[in-house]
Parts: structure tokens; C-alpha cells; sequence
């Protein structure tokens, strides 16, 4: 089998390569004269980049790798850098030389030379070959202070391909998963298709600043993983600048436009002094823009504007502003539904959808629940200083709810957080019993029945008045309406308190339903002789 040929690329050493014309420069290292003696690497061929004013030296050198290595072939080329420390210049000037060669990998090895020239040439040497618009290895030469002829040295070649390099390949591997978890809160997630969409978040994320776009239900996490996507890229020295995060569904009216993109002082009635706005606000950082979907058409447009060209005009302003951010967008709409509903512009979709990832709901990552769940104490521990465990049995029982089919999770991450702090904060002891989860799947149940037919037997306002009612959280107002249908099926309160605490009931060594719905009704100023009353005058 015939010997590939090494053709090397070099600059000339204007200081380390001159040394005159005299017979004792042969005791002097010399870089390209140290590359072309190797006993144990030959030079088929050199290419020898000088400029004009070293063209002399060039080819002094080129007459002493002659004498040195009669085998190699050395070319010159005549490649003017106006500022060698400009990465702009010799970048641009080494990559277009590069352009400009036919490369036979086939039946060439060919290496790149980076010991003479600023530090700035062998930086873009290493950036060109690690591309592989140079399509070879690393060569450095050095002095061998304990060698017998001075001039030889050493060599040293550098690979590129870090898959060879167990160690640092398992370092990045290492980093990799660092990200990934990172990515995801630290929870040991199990399921496929979720651990599958943050390893390629997670690439995405260190890779590029493009437009990324999470879709998915109301609390699947959009918030929290465009955080951690700003909080990874930060430590990782990537952005320079803040997350700002914007809900888009309060951004309405005439004021949406100068929230995005700021105003001058007078622009409008109340524009009392000059305003920067979110997306100016965001430079050099990640603005998330939750719920895109709700923004009008005008504010998409100019949105569209300032991504493609990282520029746009603040209300009342003539003068052009620039921000130059990375736009993560949330939304739990189709948008491709509304761009045929004539409510989102199809050119802004085109734009944000490179990068689209749809986080799915919780009831599809029923296996991730327990490390959630688990997730959900620490994070209450962390915020409260309080540790809170469950017993073995309440575990088993809420687990097992959590994975049914009954639990729905229609608000899924938050109703589970919502779940665990309640269960945290009414935990005796610091320990969450069976009762405490049997009581806490009962709200969850009442919360997750179906808005019409709740709406079909909305009892509250026969017995309360509307300031009353408004005043009702949400959660309180299904559950009363549900106890006073409850209450209105039976004609005393040990009848009802007996379908209304049906399992509780039976844990308590002396029953006293009647008490504990004559408790609940007094929360609302409610009794339950006035119920019954009430119901017999209507």
C-alpha cells in the first residue's frame, strides 16, 4: 500500500525563523527547519504562508529545508495580514485561503503548523481545523533543550477528534448530563419522550441563541424550563444579561405596544417620563414571552422586526433602538389554528418555530409523579424551613391516586404543587397521615368535576349575595356549591354529613357528622335550618 503524502500548512517565524546567513544558524532552533528534520516525519510538501516583507526570509528558509529535507516540496505564499492581531482580518484571509485548495484527503495527510505567527493566527488555525475547513491535524514544534542538535526539536500533533480522548469525551458526557438535569430541576424523571425532548433542549440551549418556542397545557413547566434554559446558559457564560419574563395575556389596549418596546416621555396621555420597555430591558439576556399567542397583530409585527433585525422604534421615537436577545416563547395555543383565524401572523410563526418543543401534560409522564412529588417536599422545605415526610401509608394511598385514571391533574404541575403544599402546611408533626391525603384527594376530586355540571346546580346565589360570592375563592366556591347540593338531596344534617364524610367516617372511634357540617355551614354565615327554609319558600 503506497505512503500517504503529509502536506503541511505553515506562516513564517518573522523573529524564531530569522537568524542570517551564517554557517552557525544550523545551532539555532528554528521552527519550519525544526518541522521539516524530523527523522520520523516527512514532509511531501510545505506550504509557507509569508508577507511582503518577509518574502526574503521565505525563501532564505526554503533554500535551508532543501538542504535539510531534499524529499519535501516547499511553495510560497504570499498572504498579507494589514493587523495580525485582528481576528476579523486573519480569520476571513486564512479561511478564504483555505477555500482556494483542493484537498485530497484520500490520498493526503495534511497538518496545520501553529507554531510561528500572533497568537490570534494560531487561534483561527485551530477554529479553521476543528471545522474542519482545514481537513487535518495540529502540528506544534519546540526547542529539545536536551538534545545533541539544537536546530531538530520536537514535535507534537494535536487531534481534533475529541472521540478519541476517553477522557475528555467522558468529561463532556458528564457536562451533558449535568445540563440535562440541570434542565429538568434535578428530578430524576423516567419518562421516554420528556427526557428525550430535554437532552435536545438542552444542545439547543448551549448551541444557539435562535428563537425557541414551548408549547404545551397550562402548567406542564413552560416558566420553569425557560428559567433554567437562561439560568444553564448564564452559568455557562454564554448571555451577559437578564431574563425578563412577560405574561402577553396582560399586555392589552394601547399600552402593550409601550410595554414591549418602550416610549418616549409625552408619547401618549400619562407617558410622564421615557420608559425602556421589555425587549430593551432583555439585551444581552432571554426575554420569555408567555403566552405569545395573545399579543395583537400590530405588536407581532413589530416583534417580528426586532428579532430578524434586533432593532425597532419605541412609541413616539423617530430613532432606532437595539437589543440584542434571544426570544423564548411560551404558549398553550395552537398556533397554527389561530394564523388560519386570521389572530397570529404566519410570518412571526415561521420565525419562532425552529426550535419548537411541546412539554406534554402531566397524566402523560404518570411515572414521573413520585420524583415529582418528592420534588414538590423539598422545594416546600426550602421555602418554609419546615421538613415534612409522609407515612408509609398515606405515600402508598396518594401515589396510587395520583397515577389513576381519576386523577386528572387539569392544572397539572401547579395542581400538583398545589396538592403537596396543602398537604405540607395542614401536616401535624411534620408528618402527612392518611387522613390528610384522604381529605386532600376529596378536594381534588371537587375541583376536577365538570364546570357544566357544576354550572347546572350552581347553588350560591340563593343563599349568598353577590359580594359574598365574589369574594369566594375559586376553590371554596365549587366546594360549597357542592356541600349545599349535597345538603339540599337530604332532610337532616346526620344524613347528610354521612354522604359528605363517607370515608373519613369511618376512621373516627365517635361519629359526629352533623357537627362538622354545621361547622363548614357557619364558615359561610350559613345554617342549616335556613337551608331547608329557604328551599320550602322558593
Amino acid at each position: 500500500m503506497n505512503r500517504k503524502k503529509t502536506i503541511a500548512v505553515s506562516l513564517i517565524g518573522t523573529k524564531l525563523d530569522f537568524v542570517g546567513k551564517r554557517v552557525d544558524r544550523w545551532a539555532r532552533w528554528r521552527p519550519n527547519i525544526s518541522l521539516c528534520s524530523q527523522d520520523d516525519l516527512v514532509i511531501d510538501h510545505l506550504h509557507m504562508l509569508h508577507d511582503n516583507h518577509s518574502e526574503r526570509l521565505a525563501n532564505n528558509v526554503a533554500v535551508d529545508i532543501e538542504s535539510v529535507s531534499p524529499e519535501t516540496t516547499v511553495t510560497l505564499h504570499n498572504l498579507n495580514f494589514r493587523d495580525p492581531w485582528d481576528f476579523e482580518e486573519v480569520y476571513a484571509k486564512l479561511y478564504d485561503w483555505c477555500q482556494q485548495q483542493a484537498f485530497d484527503t484520500e490520498h493526503c495527510d495534511y497538518l496545520f503548523h501553529i507554531t510561528t505567527g500572533t497568537h490570534v493566527v494560531q487561534i483561527c488555525s485551530y477554529l479553521l481545523t476543528e471545522s474542519r475547513h482545514f481537513p487535518g491535524r495540529l502540528i506544534q514544534t519546540s526547542p529539545d533543550k536536551y538534545a545533541t542538535n539544537k536546530s531538530i526539536g520536537r514535535v507534537h500533533i494535536i487531534d481534533l477528534d475529541l472521540s478519541k480522548y476517553d477522557q475528555l469525551a467522558t468529561r463532556f458526557d458528564r457536562e451533558h448530563l449535568e445540563g440535562k438535569a440541570f434542565l429538568k430541576g434535578g428530578i430524576a424523571t423516567k419518562n421516554a419522550n420528556f427526557n428525550h425532548l430535554i437532552s435536545q433542549v438542552e444542545k439547543v440551549a448551549i448551541r444557539s441563541n435562535d428563537p425557541i418556542l414551548l408549547t404545551g397545557p397550562t402548567g406542564a413547566g413552560k416558566s420553569q424550563l425557560a428559567m433554567r434554559i437562561f439560568q444553564l446558559k448564564k452559568r455557562r457564560s454564554m448571555i451577559k444579561g437578564d431574563l425578563v419574563s412577560v405574561n402577553c395575556a396582560t399586555l392589552k389596549g394601547e399600552n402593550a405596544m409601550a410595554a414591549l418596546f418602550g416610549h418616549t416621555k409625552g408619547a401618549f396621555t400619562g407617558a410622564q417620563k421615557e420608559r425602556n420597555g421589555y425587549l430593551l430591558t432583555a439585551n444581552q439576556g432571554i426575554l420569555f414571552l408567555d403566552e405569545i399567542g395573545e399579543l395583537g397583530l400590530e405588536e407581532q409585527a413589530m416583534l417580528l422586526h426586532a428579532i430578524e433585525n434586533k432593532t425597532f422604534h419605541p412609541v413616539g421615537s423617530d430613532k432606532t433602538v437595539s437589543s440584542d436577545f434571544q426570544l423564548i416563547a411560551g404558549t398553550n395555543k395552537e398556533l397554527a389554528a389561530e394564523i388560519a383565524k386570521g389572530m397570529f401572523r404566519e410570518d412571526l410563526f415561521a420565525r419562532i418555530n425552529l426550535w419548537t418543543y411541546k412539554l406534554p401534560a402531566l397524566t402523560e409522564r404518570k411515572e414521573d409523579l413520585p420524583a415529582n412529588i418528592d420534588y414538590e417536599i423539598s422545594l416546600y422545605a426550602q421555602k418554609h424551613g419546615r421538613q415534612v415526610r409522609f407515612n408509609k401509608e398515606a405515600r402508598l394511598t396518594f401515589e396510587k391516586f395520583a397515577m389513576s385514571g381519576e386523577a386528572i391533574w387539569s392544572g397539572n404541575f401547579r395542581d400538583l404543587s398545589s396538592a403537596i403544599t396543602r398537604l405540607c402546611t395542614l401536616a401535624d408533626s411534620s408528618r402527612i397521615t392518611l387522613d390528610d391525603v384522604e381529605e386532600e384527594i376529596a378536594r381534588l376530586r371537587l375541583c376536577w368535576q365538570n364546570p357544566t355540571a357544576l354550572k347546572s346546580i350552581n347553588r350560591l346565589g340563593d343563599y349568598l349575595n353577590e359580594q359574598s360570592i365574589a369574594e369566594l375563592d375559586q376553590f371554596d366556591a365549587h366546594q360549597l356549591n357542592y356541600v349545599l347540593t349535597v345538603c339540599l338531596r337530604h332532610h337532616n344534617m346526620a344524613s347528610a354529613g354521612r354522604e359528605l364524610f363517607d370515608k373519613s367516617r369511618e376512621k373516627k372511634a365517635q361519629v359526629n357528622d352533623s357537627t362538622r357540617l354545621q361547622k363548614y355551614l357557619a364558615k359561610f354565615g350559613l345554617k342549616w335550618s335556613e337551608l331547608h327554609k329557604q328551599r320550602r319558600e322558593q
